[in-house]
């Protein structure tokens, strides 16, 4: 199974590798980082260096195509090249995917109107200008295409997909290994749940 997830500039980092935990994994998966062109990739938060492989338009075809978000998708969002690319791979994909905001560069490359999808939620308004209906829900399945919330909700995407692909038990197996059993020590994971303080904290963070 070809895997192919995607790197650029100022993206967050854990909406690629949360889920390239459980992806690689998976039997006889071959997974690629790619970018706009193969070299080192610097995230967001600048002091983390991923390298990608290969350019996007090198690859000719993935049966699973995985978008992370970050502060950088406005910049791909607008890179004619890559949305391109996007859409190319897209059309023979099995499954292409999201982490984030990367669901906003989903949409600009056309591939969410008339969908349910999810994103941040700073950001879920931000689908409607892609023709996107918005939803809290942390992962979206609409047919092929699979929108996962933010940031940690990758890996939960990521262990959805595995289920869909080699059953329950091995998907099973793959969250005990990688010991994905949450128990953080505030509950405030979603803005429900969040002091309006903390909320607002965390949108004046997205905003700058």
């Amino acid at each position: 199974m070809q895997i192919v997830i995607l790197l650029y500039p100022d993206m967050t980092a854990l909406d690629a590798i949360g889920p390239y935990e459980v992806l690689a994994r998976l039997p006889e998966a071959k997974l690629t980082f790619a970018a706009e062109a193969a070299g080192p990739v610097v995230a967001d938060t600048g002091c983390l260096t991923l390298e990608a492989e290969r350019g996007l338009s090198e690859i000719a075809a993935a049966d699973l195509l995985l978008i992370p978000g970050g502060p950088g998708d406005a910049a791909v969002r607008e890179n004619a090249k890559l949305t391109q690319e996007i859409r190319r791979l897209h059309e023979g994909t099995r499954f292409t995917t999201s982490v984030c905001t990367g669901s906003l560069i989903l949409g600009a490359a056309g591939l969410l109107s008339g969908l349910r999808a999810t994103t941040h939620w700073t950001q879920l308004e931000t689908l409607r200008e892609y023709g996107a209906e918005p939803t809290a829900e942390r992962v979206v399945e609409q047919g092929k295409i699979i929108t996962a919330a933010g940031v940690s909700s990758g890996i939960d995407m990521a262990l959805r997909i595995a289920q869909k692909l080699v059953g329950d038990d091995f998907a099973q197996a793959l969250q005990l290994g990688i010991e994905y059993d949450p128990q953080p020590p505030f509950d405030c994971g979603s803005p429900e749940k969040a002091t309006p303080h903390v909320v607002e904290m965390v949108k004046a963070a997205m905003a700058r």
